[in-house]
């Protein structure tokens, strides 16, 4: 079927959805990376599952996302957002950019866990920003920064303790937020994913990465990371993770 193609990502595709006010959100297995373009294969399937279980978990405990449904192996049904041009960055544990940027040790603690905001675009290489930037600039409302900071924190807190559950570190992760709009009045939403691709995940024992960071530093074996990480959540497709024909694009 031949659907309508409303943005396209560097992982995922986002097509009208079937009612309005809804897209379907298409996971791809590009590997996300401008630098080292790549293709994990099967990434997109795995995503889909462990990003379905994580965000129905966070809308337990009262977390508002976009995420309506998983339609199919590769696709999900979510509600269409404003989006927000800024991402949201929770660090538990030194790691990439924050180790270069204040010299320290990969792996070291933080005293507690530190929230950056990221200005989303990829052609400035995705700068960090500051609060007085977000508002000077009409990116956000200060309410709505305190919002998504305090989401962000609530959000780390609950997966900490799911992930420490299944032998998994949250090293670090990133967020994008929306607005969706009712009765006229904007309501932050969470929105894109959380997965392997957003997340780094360390083995508690062992620190051994089971996240993207294993195709950005040539370390191998990133399909079974991305495999073992919905191994341990449960979501793993009971055969593997099998490469589904994508739909059409239709510009």
């Amino acid at each position: 079927m031949r659907r309508r193609r409303i943005y396209e990502g560097k992982a995922k595709v986002l097509f009208e959805g079937p009612q309005p006010g809804t897209l379907v959100q298409y996971f791809k297995d590009d590997a996300d990376n401008k630098r080292k373009p790549g293709i994990i294969t099967g990434k997109g399937v795995l995503n889909n599952r462990i990003s379905e279980y994580l965000m129905v978990r966070l809308a337990e405990i009262g977390v508002p996302t976009h995420f309506m449904r998983r339609l199919n192996m590769r696709e999900q049904l979510v509600r269409e957002l404003e989006i927000i041009q800024i991402e949201v960055a929770v660090r538990n544990v030194a790691a990439g950019s924050f180790c270069t940027r204040f010299g320290l040790e990969e792996g070291a603690p933080l005293p507690r866990s530190v929230v950056e905001f990221y200005l989303k675009n990829d052609e400035l290489g995705s700068p960090l920003v500051a609060e007085e930037h977000i508002t000077a600039f009409g990116w956000a409302a200060t309410q709505e920064i305190d919002d998504m900071m305090q989401m962000a924190l609530r959000i780390n807190d609950f997966l900490c303790g799911l992930f420490h559950g299944v032998g998994l570190r949250l090293v670090d992760f990133r967020l994008e937020f929306g607005r969706l709009w009712e009765d006229e009045e904007p309501r932050i939403v969470l929105a894109d994913e959380i997965s392997p691709d957003s997340c780094r995940l360390w083995d508690l024992n062992t620190n051994e990465k089971l996240d993207k960071d294993r195709f950005d530093r040539d370390l191998g074996s990133v399909e079974q990371a991305y495999q073992e990480v919905a191994r341990r959540l449960g979501v793993l497709p009971e055969a593997g993770p099998i490469d589904i024909k994508g739909p059409k694009l239709m510009q």
